[in-house]
């Protein structure tokens, strides 16, 4: 599984990269904290293939780097995704490494 770190997503943000973000937490999660993914929540996924870009980067990431990991296996499998990135660390490491 290809993962991307907190540092790089961050400056994929700043130079106004063209990619996709998707955070699969849940709704009161994302309401507390986000860094402006598209929400889906875990559940919900496999449901709104259609809105996962396959023509570009896709990051995915959740609280802890767990369900974000899951949800990318589901995906490549299922549905041969091959543009997808896990957030190492999720939304946490995030916030350590780079701040909100």
């Amino acid at each position: 599984m290809k993962e991307i770190t907190p540092k790089e997503l961050k400056q994929l943000m700043n130079e106004n990269k063209d990619f996709q973000l998707i955070d699969v937490r849940e709704e009161y999660e994302f309401d507390e904290v986000n860094i402006n993914g598209e929400l889906i929540p875990m559940g919900e996924v496999m449901d709104n293939i259609a809105k996962i870009s396959k023509d570009k980067q896709v990051i995915v990431h959740c609280r802890s780097g767990k369900r974000s990991a899951t949800v990318i296996g589901a995906l490549e499998s299922q549905h041969a995704f091959t543009n997808l990135y896990n957030l190492k660390g999720g939304i946490l490491a995030y916030i350590e490494e780079v701040g909100l």
